[in-house]
């Protein structure tokens, strides 16, 4: 090759810059960059799952504090309301002759129920005091037993053996009622 030949410049696509090594590796540069991506979707995918596991745990612990806080003392209240039954069949069972000698004992019973009932309310436990005549709710009443009793119709409540109660939307004790199972004429 003679000297004007050598110093003739190549043409630029021959020409190839060894000082530039990315130019040779690319191809596993877009392998690296796609690995990279992956791993970062990845991460991002385990990252959003975890923010949400997160809020989740947080929603599920708050509404477990708010039941708790309504809640808790139901087993309390459950144990306290045959305390109620029993003052008030005590009042019930004191014969009419005999209540002007026991005003007082009776007044004092009275208002201790009053007063308990005072508490629960404070404490969102409601009475259901169900009527004589009311149609029977097997959402809110306990039928202990049916009768045909003339005048009524089915499903009438004819006897109420025990008050039921509610604590805020959840049935403590159902009302124990009797109901009639009169026939349809």
């Amino acid at each position: 090759m003679s000297e004007a030949e050598a110093k003739k410049p190549m043409p630029e696509e021959e020409l190839i810059d060894i000082s530039a090594p990315e130019a040779m590796e690319q191809p596993e540069d877009d392998e690296r960059i796609l690995a990279l991506e992956a791993e970062r979707d990845e991460l991002k995918d385990k990252f959003m799952r975890a923010l949400a596991d997160a809020e989740n745990a947080r929603k599920r612990s708050e509404r477990d504090r708010r039941e708790a806080e309504q809640y808790g003392g139901s087993k309390l209240a459950r144990d306290l309301l045959p305390v109620f039954d029993n003052m008030k069949r005590a009042v019930q069972a004191v014969p009419e002759d005999a209540r002007e000698g026991n005003a007082a004992l009776i007044e004092g019973v009275e208002l201790t129920m009053r007063e308990l009932l005072s508490v629960y309310n404070k404490h969102g436990i409601n009475l259901i005091s169900p009527e004589v005549g009311d149609r029977f709710d097997p959402q809110l009443h306990e039928a202990m037993f049916e009768a045909p009793v003339p005048g009524t119709k089915a499903g009438d409540i004819i006897q109420v053996e025990a008050d039921g109660f509610m604590l805020h939307d959840r049935l403590l004790r159902p009302a124990k009622v009797g109901v009639s199972s009169m026939p349809a004429s």
